[in-house]
């Protein structure tokens, strides 16, 4: 087989050559590949499985780098970006035509993420172009937050791994429109609702549904998503009944009936349980439990993204 771990100016040289591999981010591994080349586009679509109506994010290492893909970059959003980035925020901007239509499911506006990540950052400036990476994971799948995550699910798809350690974020970043008057929160994330409109003003915030086969507004939009093979119910009902194989994911000191297997955090910490969620999620549907329930998280601050990612990750009719 061959060595599917590489370092950085290998990653860079692949991808130069239409290849696609999985590099770290501060959010979750990312499967890059060149934005301006339709082959390494379609790669990524098939190596994840992914459907064309999901948009990819085109990730920079330069705020110069927006004028290549983006023909306005409004006031508010270089705000944010000053502020934000590098960092977990995508914004989402009207498109020019050099982006192909592959990458935006054909719509005019382009999602942009500049990664805080420093070897993130090295491989798309030795690539010398913006990179669109979706998460490393097979489609609807748990994102990988560590590169043995991704190479669980990907290894015999892509071309190689570069192994950044663990993700310090651990969720998608947060994502914002700007193809309406009034920004548009698209994807709750570590850039809070709050943090959006105290440097902004007003920002609306976008109702989480998805129509399957319609081209979306961002990615990781669909209902059902970052789901692993074990059924994991989110906040469960005070009267259910648990199979004797079940994993509960506390959080805090919430009380159960149910023993704690993992905690997200012990304090109740918000940042520290977005840090540890794919990661406990993988290891608990790696244990082979009948069934993983997750307790409840305040919806404030950064519990809004975590609530998101866990009703998406949740059997449906159960919240």
């Amino acid at each position: 087989m061959k060595n599917i771990w590489i370092k950085p100016g290998d990653a860079a040289r692949i991808l130069r050559a239409g290849g696609v591999v999985a590099i770290p981010t501060e959010t979750v591994y990312g499967l890059a590949g060149v934005a301006f080349n339709e082959t390494a586009l379609a790669k990524i679509f098939e190596a994840k499985k992914r459907p064309t109506f999901d948009p990819l994010i085109l990730h920079i290492a330069s705020l110069e780098d927006v004028e290549k893909i983006a023909t306005v970059f409004p006031e508010k959003a270089k705000k944010l970006a000053e502020k934000y980035w590098p960092g977990p925020l995508t914004l989402v901007l009207p498109k020019k035509e050099c982006v192909p239509d592959l990458a935006t499911s054909s719509l005019p506006s382009v999602a942009i993420r500049f990664p805080v990540h420093p070897i993130a950052q090295e491989i798309i400036r030795l690539t010398g172009a913006p990179l669109a990476a979706p998460s490393a994971n097979l489609f609807k799948h748990i994102s990988p937050t560590t590169a043995e995550h991704v190479y669980e699910q990907l290894a015999d798809r892509i071309d190689g791994i570069v192994d950044g350690g663990p993700c310090t974020v651990g969720v998608e970043s947060t994502i914002v429109s700007f193809t309406e008057d009034i920004p548009v929160l698209l994807r709750p994330g570590a850039i809070t609702l709050e943090m959006l409109q105290e440097c902004i003003g007003e920002v609306k915030v976008k109702k989480p549904t998805s129509a399957p086969g319609k081209a979306m507004q961002a990615p990781g939009m669909m209902d059902s998503h970052y789901q692993p093979k074990t059924p994991l119910i989110y906040n469960p009902p005070k009267e259910m009944v648990f199979p004797p194989r079940t994993a509960r994911l506390a959080f805090g000191k919430t009380e159960s009936l149910l023993p704690i297997t993992l905690n997200l955090s012990e304090s109740g910490n918000f940042v520290e349980a977005t840090a540890n969620l794919y990661a406990y999620m993988h290891q608990l549907d790696d244990a082979c439990y009948d069934l993983i329930v997750v307790d409840a998280i305040p919806l404030e601050g950064l519990g809004v993204a975590l609530n998101d990612r866990l009703r998406r990750a949740s059997i449906k009719g159960n919240l």
